[in-house]
């Protein structure tokens, strides 16, 4: 009978992981976060890792939003973040002026950069606030579409006295991370492969409110 009641337990916990889309929390309905944060706590990183040099990029000036249906986040989630080319920064001025040129980025012609949300591929429950999602999305830089796929967090925080001290409203974190190949959006370099990666790992790390609309 015990053994019954454990496999019943462990069976329901299966089913319930495999078919859920979203978090387990009182809130309902589309959710949409505004992901501008006046504190600058948001931010996008670059990484490359080349043959004589590695370089990590930031920067703070980074908006957009997000939404989702908080029950169905597999079928209902959308969003679009950017960022100023201009903003980011490697520690050495004369590189970052470098990195706006046209030879590179380009900023003066391609201010921003984009990622909007296309597909959602996978979510998987972590925790009834934690979700790991897996989306496609398109990439642009310097003009140039692409389709890449980014491993994310995403964690939900009801309001509480605690996140009011971040921002008012509920609030989502979100990590994503993917990569890029300098190749796929043109950019030719006889830097490339010496002191600049071809491939470019970015990372955003997030935090957006849902005030707005409450």
């Amino acid at each position: 009978m015990v053994k019954s009641f454990v496999v019943l337990v462990l069976f329901s916990c299966l089913v319930t992981n495999i078919y859920s889309q979203g978090f387990n929390l009182p809130s309902k309905g589309v959710q949409v976060f505004d992901l501008k944060d006046s504190q600058e706590r948001n931010q996008a990183t670059f990484y490359s890792e080349a043959h004589y040099e590695n370089i990590t990029g930031l920067t703070n000036d980074v908006w957009g939003k997000v939404s989702f249906d908080v029950k169905d986040v597999k079928s209902t989630l959308k969003g679009e973040v950017s960022i100023s080319v201009s903003s980011i920064k490697t520690g050495i001025e004369k590189r970052d002026e470098h990195l706006r040129s046209i030879s590179w980025l380009y900023s003066e012609k391609y201010p921003t950069i984009t990622f909007k949300i296309e597909e959602v591929e996978r979510v998987d429950v972590v925790e009834d606030n934690l979700l790991k999602v897996v989306v496609l999305g398109e990439f642009t830089l310097r003009g140039k579409k692409n389709l890449v796929y980014a491993k994310t967090t995403m964690k939900y925080l009801p309001e509480s006295e605690i996140t009011k001290t971040i921002m008012p409203g509920d609030l989502i974190s979100i990590v994503a991370r993917f990569e890029i190949k300098l190749s796929d959006i043109g950019i030719t370099n006889s830097l490339i492969g010496n002191r600049v990666s071809d491939k470019i790992e970015i990372t955003a790390t997030l935090v957006g409110s849902n005030y707005d609309q409450k």
